[in-house]
């Protein structure tokens, strides 16, 4: 049973990293932050098409991790 758990939070893992690097970048980076970044003030958007879809796997996916390393830790015991 732990065996599977660890497969199945591995697998999920990869799929999180995936994920996270495959959505588009949401700042300007350094640049940004010395120029005080006042173009985002106002120019702040809600995700919408493929970067939805993407926010919501990393959601499900981190909640999947947590779930599956509690799950993990109790069948250990």
């Amino acid at each position: 049973m732990l065996t599977v758990i660890n497969v199945i939070l591995v697998i999920d893992v990869i799929v999180m990293i995936t994920l996270v690097l495959l959505q588009s970048g949401k700042s300007a980076g350094l640049s940004g932050a010395i120029s005080g970044g006042a173009e985002q003030l106002f120019g702040k958007q809600k995700a919408r098409g493929i970067d939805l879809v993407l926010h919501r796997l990393t959601i499900v996916t981190g909640v999947l991790f947590f779930v599956l390393a509690f799950l993990a830790a109790y069948v250990l015991q």
